[in-house]
Order: C-alpha cells, then structure tokens, then sequence
C-alpha cells in the first residue's frame, strides 16, 4: 500500500472509531466538564472540523481550491499560482472593471478626495461622489432614492436586523444568501425558510400564519448565486400585497445581467420597480466596485441613514469606490452591447453543458451555472481537475450546500469568448468522466470519508493525527 493510500485509510479509519465512540456515549448522560478558559483558537471544534477536511483531500492528493494567488486585473483569462487559465471565478460580468472610463474616474476621484471618506457620513459629512451614485442606482431601479453602504454583506444584514424585530415574521427562500439569513437572525424576528421557489408553500403558509406576527418580510433573490435562476416577481408581488409584507430583493448577481439593458430583474419580467419595497445590491459584482445599496422609497432610505448600524456607525463608502461604480453604472447605461454579449455567452456556455449530459439544475443560461457533482470530495476533485487543464472554476461544497447538491460553479462574462465558453464545457465534461471512471477505491473512500465527516459536523473532533 502506498504511503499516501495507506494515510488515507489511517485517517478513515479514525473517523469511524471516533464516531462509532460518539454513537456509545450519546446514550449515556454527559458528564458536566470543567469550565476551561478558550485561550486557544486551535482547539476550537470549526477548525478542527476544518483541518479534517484539509487532510483528507490531501491524502487523496487534492489542493485546497480556496485563496489561490491571483495576478492581474480580474477578467476572462488570469494567472493563478502562475499558471494562465481561463477564469470562470469572478463576478465582472460586464468587463467594467478594468474599462478606461471606470480607472479614469475612480484615479480622478481619488486625487480629489483620497483613499477615505474619513468618519462616517454622519459624522465626516458627504462626498460628491456618494451622493452621484446613490441617485444613479436609484435612477437604475426606477425608485426614488438608495442608500449606499460600505460592505454589500453588511447592507443586507444592518437593513433586515433594523426593520423588523421579535414580534415579526421574515420568510426567505431556501438558497438565499447568508446575509439575508445572517440579517433575519439579528432581528430575533421568527425565521421560515420556504422550499427555493415553491411559491404555493410560501401563500399556504401566510395564509395560515400571517396573523400571528406584525411585520412580516419576504426575502428573496433577484438571480440566484447558486443556481442561476429567478423567482416569479409578479406572482411574489401579489402574494406579498395580499398577506400585507414588505418584499425585498438581492439584485447582487441581478444587475447588469438581467433585463434588455440590464437594469435587473423588474426590467426582465416587466414588473414596475415601485411595487416592490425594498431592492437590494451590490457594487462589487457587475460595477466592479466594492460595497452595496438599498434602492426603495426615500422614507426607507431616511430610516436607514439615521437607524441603520451599518450606516451610521460605519465608515462611509470611500469616494474612490463610489466615483468608479457610478463610472460603471454610466457605462452600463451607455454600452448596451455588453449586457447582450454576457446574455448570449450564457446561453451558449448553458446549452453547451447540457449537450454533454452535465447536471446544471434549475440554471436559466444567464451569467451562473453550475455543474453538479453531488457529492462534495467530487466537486472538489472536479475544480482540480480543471485547473491543470487551465480553467479555473470554483467548488462549492457541504456545508455551503446540501451534499447531494455539491457543484462546480462558473460564473460567465461579456468578456468571454465563444470558443473558451464551448472548451470549457467539453474540458467539464471530459474530466468528470475521468473522476468516474477511475474512481475505484478512491471514490469509496471519498464517500465514506463524506459520511463520517457529516456524522462528526456535530461534535467535537480532536486528535486528527491518526
């Protein structure tokens, strides 16, 4: 047995000895420890749980795909670790990122006001650059005013945990982004979370639990970052109108893809913006910035300025990133040929998976798809695989998702060209059936190793070294 073989099977069968124990000992009565004082972050069961996982692939000869040196503005083709590779791993859907007219205004912005806003706005006061934007991203959703803010995670966590609280209801779908989750945990308001666009569940639902709560919230997202697909917004609307909630959606993957010029997921399915209460987005993903906003009525917009505390206890948006997003919003605006390009290489990097028989789930062929592996060391491996073969493309796991749900996922610019879009998928396609067919031993292993790792996610895991 080879070295690495023979660790692979050490570290397995440690696992199942350690959790056939845990199996033993739930039955009977814990025994009240000591209080201990956590001076060590490495006993800390998350890293622990972390380091397993880390050793595992390692003994199956599989690198961590996670914080790889990239060199080079973000774009179609990049240096990782050195190596070119097509890059299916960034959010720059429309190529603003490094467009001359996005540098030009952001270098412009930061010789007048610096790198800082200095203090928050309420204390340091307002910069041009911030005001211009908001009214641009407010123009943008056909709302009256927005709001931004310096992190696009923060804004949807300080806007949920501001507007609703213990005595309120907040329902999100299935796969929405933890910031929405994080957001509805801080309210203390009631928590569902309804099956990803059963929107038959979600009425039944309101329908006989609506009157137990005041507020009440529906959370979804305007193009989903797992799936790459959209909820039905005028059937949302009217759910929410009869059940008297307030509807919030993430256009974070939304702007900039959807919609004849890409003004999100309203202008896709033809929904005038005002019914909808509060838009949230990022200006990280297509506007090649960093931050978010929230676009909506001015009196949702005067309430968070003055009760949000990730506004008024925050650093406002550095000018710099404000001058260069509401650059790439113009933009956006003025070259409609990009939101074209990203729509039609969605369709074609879609179509292409799918005549390889690849698993893309509920995908609709905009800027995310993914390539389901349903097993998590799978999708790993996978990401791997394609890596040596020069396409960089991200694995995303358990817990992240369900197991059975693991994927690869692309992300598809304007900037691609057809033909890296159509080798990418036959690359795909190639080396999952490489991983299949070689799989043997490995594949055993990979999928008890998966089983005891999930038993073990709930419990302490110390000792790694077998």
């Amino acid at each position: 047995m080879t070295s690495r073989s023979a660790r692979s099977a050490a570290l397995i069968e440690n696992l199942r000895k350690r959790h056939e124990k845990r199996l033993r000992t739930n039955s009977v009565a814990p025994k009240a420890e000591p209080n201990r004082p956590a001076f060590d972050f490495s006993e800390m069961p998350d890293l622990k749980r972390y380091q397993v996982m880390e050793m595992a692939a390692e003994t199956l000869g599989l690198q961590s795909p996670f914080f790889r040196l990239h060199e080079g503005p973000s774009g179609p083709r990049q240096t990782v670790d050195g190596a070119p590779v097509i890059n299916f791993a960034s959010y720059n859907y429309l190529g603003l990122n490094h467009a001359p007219e996005v540098l030009k205004a952001a270098s412009e912005s930061l010789q007048i006001w610096g790198l800082s806003p200095g203090a928050s706005r309420l204390v340091g006061g307002e910069r041009h650059a911030q005001r211009l934007l908001e009214a641009r991203l407010a123009e943008t959703h056909g709302v009256e005013a927005a709001v931004a803010m310096v992190s696009g995670h923060a804004t949807n966590v300080t806007t949920i945990g501001t507007l609703l609280g213990p005595e309120d209801l907040i329902l999100t779908d299935q796969l929405a982004h933890n910031s929405i989750i994080e957001g509805a945990r801080l309210s203390r308001a009631t928590r569902i979370s309804f099956p990803h666009n059963d929107l038959d569940w979600l009425e039944q639902y309101l329908a006989q639990s609506r009157h137990r709560h005041g507020r009440a919230l529906i959370a979804v997202e305007g193009l989903y970052s797992m799936d790459g697909d959209m909820p039905n917004l005028a059937r949302l609307i009217e759910i929410k109108s009869r059940h008297e909630c307030w509807l919030m959606v993430d256009e974070a993957h939304a702007l900039g893809v959807l919609g004849q010029t890409g003004r999100g997921t309203a202008e896709a399915q033809g929904i005038d913006p005002t019914q909808v209460e509060i838009w949230m987005g990022t200006l990280s993903k297509t506007l090649g910035a960093c931050g978010g906003y929230v676009a909506g009525s001015e009196a949702l917009v005067k309430l968070l300025k003055h009760r949000a505390p990730g506004f008024v206890f925050s650093v406002g948006l550095s000018p710099v990133l404000a001058a260069g997003a509401q650059a790439a919003l113009v933009q956006m605006e003025a070259e409609p040929n990009r939101v074209r390009r990203l729509q039609a290489n969605g369709k074609v990097f879609l179509e292409a998976l799918q005549e390889h028989d690849l698993d893309t789930g509920s995908a609709q062929g905009f800027a995310v798809a993914p390539v389901i592996t349903g097993d998590s060391m799978q999708a790993v491996a996978l990401s791997s695989a394609l890596l040596d073969r020069g396409i960089n493309a991200l694995p995303v796991v358990y817990p992240a998702v369900p197991e059975k749900a693991a994927r690869v996922r692309f992300f598809v610019t304007s900037e691609h060209s057809e033909q890296d879009l159509i080798h990418a998928a036959s690359e795909t396609a190639r080396c999952l059936d490489e991983l299949k067919s070689n799989a043997g031993n490995a594949q055993a292993r990979i999928a008890e190793f998966a089983g005891l790792l999930r038993a073990q996610s709930s419990g302490s895991i110390q000792d790694l070294n077998p």
